[in-house]
This record gives C-alpha cells, structure tokens and sequence, in this order.
C-alpha cells in the first residue's frame, strides 16, 4: 500500500471518529479534515479551499435564501396550511404525506430541489401543530433522496450511469427502466419511518426560532386568541373596552371585532360594544372564563397555536425602542391616541425602572423605553419606519393571506428550478433565482445573508477535499480494486452486495457523483469477467450511490442539519437500518431483473 493511500485512510477513520464523537463542532471538524490533508501534502492549497467555491455549496446556499423569501412572504404558511388541513395534526399522517408528496417529486427534479420545495413549509408546520421539526425533516429528506431513483432523470448519478454507458457502447435506460427498484425503495422508506419514527427519530428543539417565536420566549407572551360572540342582554352590550376594565382587571386585549363579515384589527378604546359582535381576544385560559362569566358571552372557538406562534396569521408581535429626542417623549399612550394613530396594540414597556405590563394608558414615554405591541403586518411595517421608533427585530410578513411580493417570490422559485432543465448547473440556476428575489425586492440583501447557515456550508466545504483527495491519491481505486479481488469467484448475490456496499461506502465520503464515475467502469470490467450483465451491475451502482443515509454529507441530509438542530450522530441509527434496508430491495429487484 502506498504511502499516500495509508494517509488518507488514516485521515478518513479520524474524521469518522471526530463527526461520530461530536468533541467538536460539525464545522470544525470539516476544517480539520482538511487542514491535515494540506498539511500532509495529500492535496494542493488551492484544492484544499475549493470546497468554498462548490457547486454543492452554492447551490444549498441559494436553497436558503429562496426559503427565506418564500417564508417571508407568507407563501409558506400558506402551503403549511394546506399541508396541515389535509394531513391533520398526528406526526406519522404528516410524516408519510409530505414524504409521499416529496419523493414523487424528486422523480423529476434534484433532490435538493424538492426538499427545499418544503423546508419552509415544514419548519411552519412544526410550529403549527408542535410536532418537532427532528422528526419531520430527517423523514422527508431520505424521502426526496429515495425519490430520485424513481425514474432516469432524478437524480444525478443516473444521468451520469447513461452518458457512461452510452461512451462505452453500451444501450442507455430508458426514463422508467428504474422505477420497479425505485418506487419499492420511495414505499419502504415511508413505511420505514411510519411504523418506526417514533423509535429512531431525535426529538430536538429547533437550533434558531424565528423573530417572533424569540418575542414570544424572550417576553414570555400569550399568543393564544380566543374568540367570542355578544349576545342580545350581555352587560357588555353598549361598554367600551376601558369600562369593561379588560385590561386592568383581566389583562386581555382586544385584538379584533368582526361584524357583518367585516373584521377590525385593534379597534378604538372608545369602540362600544354591540349584540352578535365576534370579539378576538389574546389573554390567558383562566381570565377569558372569567370575563365570559361576568359579561355571560358565548364561546365560538380558540384560535390555533402553540406556545410559540401566533394564533392569527394576520397579526404579529414586535419590539420597538422611543428614539432619543423623539416629539414623542413624555407623552402617554392616551395623548397620543395610540391605537388610532399606529394601529397597534401595547401589550408590554420595559422602562428604566421595570416591566409595566398594566395601566400603561398614562405612563409618559422615555427615551429608550422598549415596548412590545401586537398588529396586522402591515401596520409593522408601518411603525418600522416611524421616525419616533427603532424596531429591534426584523418583520416576518406572515400574513394569513399573501404578502404582495408572494408572487415574485413563487416565480423566482419556480423559475429557478425550470432553469435546471434548460443545462445551467443546480448552483447556477438556483443562485439565479436568489439574484432576481433580491432585484425584485422580495428579500433584503442583509436579510438573504442572514438567512444562510454558514456552519452547514463550512461543513460540507470543508469535507469536499476530502473527496478529492480519495480520487487523486489513488485511494478510491485501491479499495475498489481490493473489493473487487475479494469477492471473485463468489456467488452472485454476494457481488452484488459487495458492490452495493462498496458503492454505498463512496458516496459517504465522495460525491455520489465521483463514486458513479469511478465505480460504473469497474462494474463494467467485473461483469465481464465474473459473466453477469453489466448493464444491471452498473444499474445497481448508479442506484447505491443514492444511498448516503448514515451521514451528513449528502447535500440533502447537510441542508436539513441546521433546521432539524441535529448533530452527525442522530443519522446513524435511522440512516443505518435505512442503509441496509435499502441495499437489500436494490440487489433483490436487480437480481431479479437482470441476473
């Protein structure tokens, strides 16, 4: 064994052991990675920072961006609506739902592609029914890799199979030639995490809330609205908000009044009160009973929510701080006609001297006192912009109906991925799409650099050398020929294992890609000499280079890292029984097919 080999096995083991261990972080362990290999001569300088400059990670860079622009628009609350609407609330309906969706999906487009179609969404059905992203993210991701094997065009390693058989003179496969091993492996991959998810799957909290998710912690606020009617003969009939005492005797607000199919956000405190009025109101469980019991009103229904979301999508939180010598300061909320004038409801203002949550009415406003307020979206807005406020985190737009850059934000997208099929490249033709969400004004170039998780990307930029190195020192060669030496003249279900798994150890730590064209043309040579058609061995290959369930370094598994919150290990035990599930329906459909 040559020297240079031994070194980069002796690198891959220890990288193992770094990502399996979790003594450091995922990026740091992916520089290490490639640091020893520069420092062991194993790879160029220039080689050793190319993974910065990979297709792989544009591509999932710009898969981020273009889920913040559709989040920020409202079109994935949208989409997260309908997804929970048919699927319910229970997390194995939802669970095979999206991955049926998804893996159907990724027949025709990247696998990449189809995930990110539903990243955004899925993060908001999380929030939406409490079910934790870890356990729906890992599940649709395998899906959307195990959709690729469904037809010839939807995954990349199968294109490749086809120009490598057509350059060796070989009968390309047809689109479907696939899809008898292809749609088995999608059906056992949902069943798989439908009958056991709830054994195999992490339950993590997510690694980053969103801004109003963090209000919501920060400022330990209710976000849950109930809704109820006024009947004919209720003592509210005829009050005003005030002389109802809501907020001084139950701490609730009034946050809208519906009558007549007519809906008014953060009515007037001088708005009276009439009979069939529909009140929303954000309070807690126990003081709603009591004012239902004092004012004898009718329950209609609790708006849907969980600890951390909103129940109405119209309207959202917001923290704001008093500008320094603002005309504002030293007036109340009454002089200023708060609600009128900006249309927003003050729930909380933290002043030098403490958190008032009470009475607020008439507390003079100070410079730098900070003030939570609830409104529609647009009224946010709005108040971002006010000249007597500075608004501390970013608006969402998640607005229950879309935001007016929806629309350019969905074409982007959609354009985007019809741009993978014109031959641009995945990277380019995503990156293309983030430009024209940022010249259309869909997201802010601040906000498109806030959106990326730079720890993900450093850790697959950091792995790609290691790939590299495998290929130009040999090492990749010397196992493939090695494994091809052990297995001559054993029975053909034992080739077609060892091939599996040799195909399937590739694509850990090289791009399936480069295992496709290293391993297609072995294949090739090993079914002549062993009398197996090479067409099916090579089939098989093309098939198992799909199979990166163990590890993070699949683009796909890589982009679901920093949303899911997990760590490498929480792959190993769903990604290893999928790993062998996987091998044994590819080599029993192929066998049967072609041997």
């Amino acid at each position: 064994m040559e020297t240079e080999v031994l070194l980069t096995l002796l690198v891959v083991a220890g990288a193992a052991a770094l990502f399996i261990s979790g003594v450091v972080r995922v990026d740091v362990a992916a520089v290490s990675v490639t640091l020893a290999l520069a420092w062991l001569g194993l790879i160029t300088p220039v080689q050793a920072l190319s993974g910065f400059s990979s297709s792989a990670v544009i591509a999932m860079l710009s898969v981020m961006v273009l889920g913040r622009g559709l989040d920020r628009t409202g079109v994935t609350i949208r989409i997260a609506r309908a997804i929970v609407g048919f699927a319910g609330t229970g997390e194995r309906r939802l669970i095979a739902t999206v991955s049926l969706v998804a893996g159907g999906l990724s027949a025709f487009m990247q696998s990449v592609g189809a995930t990110a179609v539903f990243l955004p969404s899925l993060l908001r059905v999380s929030s939406l029914t409490g079910v934790s992203a870890s356990r729906l993210l890992l599940p649709v991701g395998y899906a959307a890799t195990l959709g690729g094997t469904v037809s010839m065009v939807g995954a990349g390693t199968l294109i490749i199979l086809n120009d490598l058989l057509r350059q060796r003179g070989y009968a390309p496969f047809e689109l479907f030639a696939v899809t008898p091993v292809g749609l088995p492996l999608l059906l056992a991959g949902i069943a798989f995490f439908y009958l056991f998810g709830d054994r195999v799957l992490p339950r993590h909290e997510r690694a980053r809330l969103t801004p109003q998710e963090e209000l919501v912690q920060t400022w330990c606020l209710p976000c849950r609205i109930f809704y109820l009617r006024v009947p004919a003969g209720s003592p509210l009939v005829g009050m005003t908000r005030e002389a109802a005492h809501m907020i001084s005797r139950y701490n609730l607000h009034l946050i809208s009044l519906a009558e007549r199919d007519e809906v008014v956000y953060t009515p007037w405190r001088y708005t009276r009160f009439a009979a069939g009025q529909e009140l929303g109101i954000l309070g807690e469980a126990e003081s709603i009973g009591r004012f239902m019991d004092d004012f004898g009103l009718e329950w209609v229904r609790a708006g849907e929510s969980t600890a951390n979301v909103m129940a109405d999508p119209n309207v959202g939180f917001a923290e704001v701080i008093v500008r320094p010598y603002a005309p504002i300061v030293g007036k109340t909320l009454r002089d200023l006609e708060f609600r009128v004038t900006y249309g927003v409801e003050v729930l909380v203002i933290h002043t030098g001297e403490g958190e008032r949550r009470e009475n607020l009415a008439d507390l003079p406003l100070r410079a730098g006192d900070a003030m939570v307020v609830l409104g529609r979206w647009e009224r946010l807005r709005a108040l971002a912009t006010n000249r007597n406020f500075v608004m501390v985190n970013p608006i969402e737009g998640r607005a229950g109906v879309l935001e007016r850059g929806a629309p350019a934000a969905v074409l982007c997208f959609v354009a985007a991925v019809a741009l993978t099929y014109t031959g641009l490249s995945i990277a380019t033709s995503l990156l293309s799409g983030v430009l024209a969400m940022i010249l259309l004004r869909v997201i802010p170039a601040g906000e498109a650099y806030r959106a990326i998780d730079w720890r993900t990307l450093t850790m697959i930029a950091g792995l790609l050398p290691l790939g590299i190195a495998m290929e130009t020192t040999g090492t990749a060669r010397f196992i493939a020929d090695q494994t091809a030496g052990l297995v001559a003249g054993c029975p053909t279900p034992l080739i077609l294992i060892a091939v599996a798994l040799l195909a399937t150890i590739f694509s850990l730590v090289i791009s399936n890609i480069a295992a496709t064209v290293i391993l297609v043309p072995l294949a090739l040579v090993m079914a002549g000499s062993f009398g197996l058609d090479p067409r099916g061995l090579a089939l098989l290959v093309g098939i198992c280079t799909s199979n990166s369930f163990l590890l993070p370094t699949h683009p796909v598994n890589a982009l679901l890292m920093g949303p899911g919150n997990y760590r490498p290990r929480d792959y190993i035990l769903p990604g290893s029984i999928m790993t062998v599930v996987f091998i044994l329906i590819a080599v029993g459909i192929v066998s049967l097919l072609y041997f």
